[in-house]
């Protein structure tokens, strides 16, 4: 009888191992779980400011091109008034004096479709 209690004993202390086992293997299953997910989260994360940085740099690239933009725009723009500037004062007493050349010098003409009827 007391090898009956040897065996069940023996057999309720492996059962006991073997149960600490899976417990073991269940908490190393999770841990490592855990450990992926970190892992995971932190090279999403990586991936996200790396893109996010890549982003900022082509919106500034692109905001800084359009400010360059405007700027060479806004010099040609002054450039070209001047131009139309310098090009009206050489040629306004010119056309002034053309103008009034035209406009007084009167030369009274019959023009060719009156009909002179009595």
């Amino acid at each position: 009888m007391a090898s009956q209690w040897q065996g069940i004993h023996q057999l309720l202390q492996a059962e006991k191992r073997a149960k600490d086992k899976l417990e073991e293997a269940k908490r190393r299953k999770v841990k490592r779980l855990r450990q992926a997910k970190e892992e995971a989260m932190a090279e999403t994360d990586q991936y996200r400011m790396q893109r996010d940085e890549e982003f900022r740099q082509k919106q500034a690239k692109i905001m800084g091109s359009q400010s360059n933009v405007l700027e060479e725009i806004e010099v040609q723009t002054l450039g070209k008034i001047k131009e139309l500037n310098a090009s009206y004062s050489a040629s306004m007493e010119s056309v002034i004096n053309e103008l009034l050349s035209i406009v007084c010098d009167v030369k009274p003409e019959i023009h060719v479709n009156y009909r002179i009827t009595n």
